[in-house]
């Protein structure tokens, strides 16, 4: 198998109310190039939500309230707190998808169509109207859609492209049942097709170049099956999803501090990227274990930079001890172990050290 890949130049900036896929027919066919059967369009969301008026002018922060369903996780990087959310639109992403890059001269925000897989649908429809008006040809054969958005992924550097949306395509290869090259049977491999032609067409697609579509050719995914599944389907949300909150806001969260609160911000979010020095750390554990308790909590350095001393303080040992283990709680979730515990009477000292040494 082989295949081709290559960007629509000419595209103009798309306003509310254009005819998307007749903008992108238009722009194939003064470029020179062709649609072929088994064709797959890769258009960018942000062309989809400007044709579709999806802007916004309120600030970010609240346009990205707006558009979440909850908050996975949160950190902060410099006077800006970044939050991973499920998003209104489906994904689970940074910042809703809300982006304020290459808004065009009306300026604003751009929010992601609630409905990607009808809006690849409407698009698809128009395109394939316009590309046969224009040729005067019949019908060209399965074409497909793909909508775009770039999100990040747990555990790996970088962005990349997924499919936000889609319409006739097949996004899934299902290898189960089969077998592998050495015979042996396949049980759990399924492959996000759709994503995978998002994430190769991302290549000859710019973000700074004004080439928001990509064609893709020689895959034989796609469709002309119109109760095909859209990618809407692939985002993993429910009982299905192994990650629903991040570790740090779900320990966060077990002392009644809910990400994305107001009491998670006046506590302190975690920096983005390098881990902040242990004291200021410990700032935030002294805050988030007395945060409810009823009990007294205060934080002192020893004299080494590596450990902190904090200091509990009850009303009766039943506190006390309720109190210990929040501080063993919030202390993990700032990537913190407990390494030694003093009690006498009703007061405890709690020494608690990085886990990266």
């Amino acid at each position: 198998m082989s295949l081709e890949i290559f960007a629509v130049p000419g595209i103009p900036e798309v306003r509310e109310g254009d005819d998307l896929g007749a903008v992108v027919a238009t722009a194939v066919r003064a470029a020179g190039l062709e649609l072929h059967s088994g064709d797959i369009l890769v258009i960018a969301s942000k062309v989809v939500s400007k044709s579709l008026g999806l802007r916004r002018y309120a600030s970010r922060d609240s346009v990205i309230a707006d558009e979440t369903v909850r908050v996975v996780a949160e950190r902060r990087a410099g006077d800006r707190v970044t939050r991973v959310v499920e998003s209104v639109a489906g994904p689970v992403m940074a910042a809703a998808g809300v982006d304020e890059s290459n808004v065009g001269e009306a300026g604003g925000v751009l929010v992601l169509p609630r409905d990607a897989d009808a809006a690849a649908a409407e698009v698809l429809a128009s395109v394939r109207a316009a590309w046969e008006s224009e040729t005067g040809g019949g019908d060209v054969g399965p074409l497909g859609v793909v909508v775009s958005d770039t999100a990040g992924r747990p555990w790996r550097a970088g962005v990349v492209d997924f499919a936000l949306g889609s319409a006739g395509v097949r996004v899934l290869e299902d290898h189960r049942g089969g077998v592998d090259a050495d015979g042996r049977e396949l049980s759990v491999t399924v492959i996000a097709v759709a994503d995978e032609i998002a994430a190769a067409a991302d290549l000859v697609k710019s973000k700074s170049g004004a080439l928001p579509v990509a064609v893709v050719r020689g895959l034989p995914w796609a469709s002309d099956d119109v109760d095909e599944p859209g990618a809407g389907g692939l985002v993993r949300i429910g009982p299905g999803d192994w990650f629903r909150t991040g570790p740090v806001e779900a320990l966060r969260a077990a002392l009644g501090v809910e990400p994305g609160s107001a009491e998670s911000e006046s506590i302190g979010i975690r920096a983005v990227g390098a881990l902040e020095d242990v004291e200021v750390r410990a700032g935030r554990v002294v805050a988030l274990a007395g945060h409810g308790s009823g009990a007294g909590v205060t934080g002192r350095m020893t004299g080494s930079d590596a450990e902190v001393r904090i200091e509990v303080e009850a009303s009766s040992a039943y506190g006390l001890g309720r109190v210990v283990e929040r501080v063993s709680v919030a202390a993990a979730s700032e990537d913190l172990e407990v390494v030694g515990c003093e009690v006498a009477g009703l007061r405890a000292v709690v020494t608690v050290r990085s886990i990266w040494r």
